[in-house]
């Protein structure tokens, strides 16, 4: 009797096929971003995904200053963090991160994060994210590719 010889292919952390990948997120709404930026992390759009191996790609993000939020997100979106200590509980809205240094970068990281699988695997994927405020990068000496965001689902 005849088989099929297709055999299922595993990856494994030494046959994973990592890229690294610029994205422009000038006027790109910041969900909609993430959760296609997470996919990527995540390696969802290759062939060879395996659900429990690092198989995605190292994405960079320039111009994230420049991401919008849809309706008023800006100004009634709340974001609670908590100190440790009693009544140590800090609220910060969208627009007040983007005055202070870094909050943008914690506003994008903070939505991926949020899309990745909880445990060691998400802990350790959430470090192929790197996001830069403007459209300077120091991973050049990696050979980053351009991709446009939009083309993915």
């Amino acid at each position: 009797m005849d088989t099929l010889s297709y055999k299922t292919i595993s990856a494994n952390k030494e046959t994973v096929q990592k890229e690294w990948v610029v994205i422009d997120a000038t006027d790109q709404v910041v969900g909609r971003l993430c959760s296609k930026v997470a996919k990527l992390i995540r390696g969802k759009y290759k062939p060879s995904f395996t659900p429990h191996v690092d198989c995605g790609d190292n994405v960079i993000i320039i111009n994230a200053a420049k991401v919008v939020f849809t309706g008023k997100k800006e100004t009634d979106k709340v974001y609670t963090r908590y100190t440790g200590y009693p009544g140590g509980q800090r609220f910060t809205t969208p627009a007040q991160l983007r005055q202070r240094n870094g909050g943008v970068e914690r506003m994008i990281r903070h939505a991926v994060k949020g899309m990745l699988p909880k445990g060691r695997l998400g802990r350790h994927l959430i470090d192929n994210l790197y996001v830069y405020e403007g459209t300077e990068h120091p991973h050049e000496a990696q050979k980053p590719k351009a991709i446009d965001i939009n083309q993915y689902k």
